[in-house]
């Protein structure tokens, strides 16, 4: 096979968690050409990639469709043996069956796999299957794959996204916001972790600019010094870079976490209202995971978290920040 289109056009944690399925194809096809079709805004994820040819930009917020029309128009030109699909949404099923490939791969959950010429089960978790997210995308690959092995999520960024994140002191990362409130530490439980950390230890606070206000609050409520909001001033391959050399990097159950582990980045990971063994765990060969110590009914309340606790006491966030302090004295 020379040419290869993968589909994932959901969230940044999404295309960090699908590029295995980009390091599969390149150990097993060096020579093919892989391309990757994403949403618009996540495509500095892959920038400078070494093991892919092509990534094409869906503008899934100005005229959605139009484009989709223009992208699968351009896709049928290429003439792909293998199109790729991640996701379980009637658009990509769409762009995938009328990709005209000579084998279109995707989910049976996606509706419209019944016309795909393989599909493969997609399994959540249950108490016979546990499985991470990378291994359910991994699984569509296991009839173009001689010798299958566990590829990990990775990123490349280049010298000088390491150089502008460089820094002379040890430092760690806290990435405190989230999509779902519910999936999110609670602000001051942030605040009382910073003021358990050395001062000698640098704070740098992270995510996009619609996060900043959120971290410009937990530093004016910490009462230690040394520390910066970086939310909205790095680029996504600059951010892994900075995490890459922290000694720890605090993060929810959000993309985060996954630009951690796609650099192997030591990563602390609180889970609230959702759990591990929904797929989105760790990777890093140091990750901790920490989770409420109390037993509760309601948890898990579902996948993606919520906009608010459906009971309204969101005990699920009661962790102790000592507990996460903790895994920076493990360093």
């Amino acid at each position: 096979m020379n040419r290869f289109l993968i589909i994932q056009t959901a969230f940044i944690g999404d295309v960090i968690l699908a590029t295995p399925v980009v390091e599969a194809l390149h150990k097993e096809y060096p020579g093919a050409g892989i391309d990757f079709l994403l949403r618009k805004g996540n495509e500095g994820l892959l920038q400078g990639h070494p093991f892919l040819s092509e990534v094409i930009i869906w503008d899934k917020k100005k005229q959605k469709y139009a484009d989709l029309y223009r992208i699968i128009r351009s896709i049928r030109k290429k003439k792909y043996d293998a199109v790729i699909n991640l996701q379980r949404f009637w658009a990509t099923g769409l762009t995938t069956i009328l990709s005209g490939a000579v084998q279109t791969v995707g989910f049976d959950k996606n509706p419209l796999s019944c016309f795909f010429s393989v599909k493969v089960p997609h399994l959540i978790d249950n108490q016979d299957v546990r499985l991470h997210e990378i291994d359910r995308n991994l699984s569509l690959l296991k009839h173009l794959i001689k010798s299958p092995r566990r590829y990990l999520p990775r990123l490349y960024p280049a010298e000088k996204d390491f150089l502008k994140t460089a820094q002379t002191l040890p430092y760690i990362t806290i990435s405190p916001t989230s999509v779902w409130f519910t999936k999110q530490y609670p602000a001051d439980r942030w605040v009382q972790l910073i003021n358990l950390t050395d001062s000698a230890i640098r704070v740098f606070l992270l995510g996009g600019k619609a996060d900043r206000e959120a971290c410009e609050q937990i530093k004016s409520g910490a009462t230690r010094p040394n520390i910066e909001t970086l939310a909205g001033q790095l680029t996504f391959l600059e951010s892994a870079a900075l995490m890459k050399n922290a000694v720890m990097n605090y993060v929810n159950d959000s993309a985060p976490l996954h630009l951690a582990s796609s650099m192997d980045a030591p990563v602390t990971a609180v889970f609230c209202s959702t759990v591990p063994a929904f797929g989105f765990g760790p990777l890093s060969s140091q990750s901790y995971i920490l989770e409420t110590e109390e037993k509760l009914d309601c948890r898990p309340c579902g996948i993606h978290g919520h906009n608010k606790c459906p009971l309204g006491h969101f005990r699920c966030s009661h962790i102790d920040p000592g507990r996460l302090h903790n895994t920076l004295d493990h360093k």
